[in-house]
């Protein structure tokens, strides 16, 4: 086991610094001089050589990608240009929308795939699978913005049991707290959860249905197990690896792809964060946005690959 902690964790930090490079590589690849992009064509020359010191661009890439790195692993990162914050901060605060956003989309995806996933396993051919299979290619072919514009208009305008947009905030004494602040997310949460259900879902199926036919399956069945039985004992631990891989990579997902619900919802999280930063050209922001996000996925996966020698002990021996 140790072995295998090790080997996963060098490969870890290697990704993790070869996305770093890749991220740093991006931007300097963009046509023109970055402080020029920024202030646009309308920009004197000495307000982008004032820039290119703000940046640090009149330094080597070696050295500039050192000091950006160097940053990050510290917690001082670089002022973003157009709130003149450090973007640490603005991360911080956006993430306390963004996350647990993700974490109740995630936890609804787990909910609804996993039992339903397992019974049209178990019901395979019948109604049940040919039903639950049906609904989830229609779940797949939905795109979340327009179902959220379908739940905004079902539960927001018509039976108005929720707000059609915004955040309260968990803070009480502003007019939120952990109840209004649950309620701003549910429906975004809602939106986000039914395409990756109906994803997860299918692959459960398939991985459950796998297993169903492997000798040792049939060889608890003959020594006197239920279907239930060999179902519950057996067959679940032994179609997790699958599993765990999509909804590791779902997870991520919900993290870095909310740009276009929480726009929809008027939710100030990453994705209206990048958004906006794009459209300000802030550069800054997006760059250790988009790093943030490389790193979310990077640990996800160090994540699942441990998962997988604890689920299955045969990985661990393996390595």
């Amino acid at each position: 086991m140790a072995v295998y902690f090790v080997k996963r964790l060098a490969a870890f930090f290697i990704t993790l610094a070869v996305a770093s490079g890749v991220v740093f590589a991006l931007l300097e690849l963009l046509p023109g001089n970055a402080a020029e992009v920024v202030l646009g064509d309308t920009a004197t020359p000495e307000a982008i050589a004032a820039l290119n010191i703000q940046l640090g661009l009149d330094r080597p890439p070696l050295q500039r990608y050192l000091a950006w790195t160097g940053g990050l692993l510290s917690g001082h990162t670089a002022q973003s240009l157009r709130y003149d914050t450090p973007t640490g901060t603005l991360i911080v605060e956006r993430l306390q929308v963004s996350l647990p956003l993700a974490l109740m989309a995630f936890t609804m995806t787990l909910v609804l795939a996993l039992p339903l996933g397992v019974y049209a396993a178990s019901r395979h051919r019948r109604l049940g699978d040919v039903g639950l299979m049906a609904a989830s290619q229609l779940g797949m072919a939905v795109p979340n913005f327009w179902l959220a514009i379908l739940l905004i208009l079902l539960f927001a305008v018509k039976l108005q049991w929720v707000s059609a947009g915004g955040f309260a905030g968990w803070v009480a004494d502003d007019g939120g707290g952990l109840g209004p602040g649950l309620r701003s997310l549910l429906l975004p949460a809602l939106s986000l959860a039914v395409v990756q259900a109906a994803i997860l879902a299918r692959v459960t199926r398939s991985a459950v249905l796998e297993v169903l036919h492997e000798d040792f399956v049939r060889t608890a069945r003959a020594k006197g197990l239920s279907r239930r039985q060999a179902l519950l004992r057996h067959v679940l631990r032994n179609a997790s690896v699958p599993v765990l891989t999509v909804a590791g990579l779902q997870f991520a997902n919900l993290v870095a792809g909310t740009i276009v619900i929480e726009n929809v919802f008027v939710l100030p999280g990453i994705g209206q964060l990048v958004f906006q930063a794009i459209g300000n050209r802030d550069l800054v922001v997006v760059r250790d946005v988009v790093m943030l996000l490389a790193a979310l996925v990077v640990v996800v996966n160090l994540a699942v690959d441990l998962l997988y020698a604890v689920v299955d002990p045969r990985l661990r021996k393996a390595h």
